[in-house]
C-alpha cells in the first residue's frame, strides 16, 4: 500500500513540474519563447532582462528562428549606459544540455537603458533553452 501512495504521489510531483513548465511556453503564431533568465553584470548591480524579439518563420530549418536577443535593464532608474557604457559584452544562446548555439559580441552603447545583441545567422529557436550575458 505505501508503494502505491509513494507512486501515486511521485507521479503527481512530476506531472505537476512539467505542467508548470509547460505553462511558461506560448505556442501561438508565431511562437514564443518562454524560458526565464537573470543577467548579472559587475558593472551594474540593477537587474538586467533578456527578452527575444518575436521568431520569424525560415523554411530552411523548418520552423522558427530568432536573429539576436535584447538586453535591458529594468530598474526603476536605470544605470546601463552610465556604468557599463563602453564595456564588451557577449551573448551565447544555448541548448539543454550546454552546447552553445550563437555568440554575438559587442560594445555597450553610452546612451540608452538597452542593446541588441545580433547574432551572425538566426538561431532554431526550439533549441533555445538558456543565455548567458557577460557584461566585462
Amino acid at each position: 500500500m505505501k508503494r502505491i501512495i509513494g507512486a501515486i504521489v511521485a507521479g503527481v510531483v512530476v506531472f505537476s513540474g512539467i505542467y508548470a513548465l509547460a505553462a511558461t511556453l506560448n505556442l501561438g503564431t508565431p511562437p514564443t519563447l518562454g524560458a526565464a533568465t537573470q543577467a548579472v553584470a559587475a558593472c551594474t548591480s540593477d537587474t538586467l532582462t533578456v527578452s527575444y524579439p518575436t521568431p520569424a518563420y525560415s523554411a530552411s530549418v523548418p520552423g522558427y528562428t530568432i536573429s539576436g536577443v535584447t538586453v535591458t535593464d529594468s530598474a526603476a532608474t536605470p544605470n546601463l549606459a552610465t556604468a557599463c557604457g563602453g564595456h564588451g559584452y557577449s551573448v551565447t544562446v544555448s541548448t539543454s544540455s550546454g552546447t552553445a548555439l550563437a555568440t554575438a559580441t559587442g560594445t555597450v552603447a553610452a546612451s540608452g537603458s538597452s542593446f541588441t545583441a545580433t547574432f551572425s545567422s538566426p538561431v532554431d529557436a526550439s533549441q533555445v533553452a538558456d543565455v548567458a550575458v557577460t557584461i566585462s
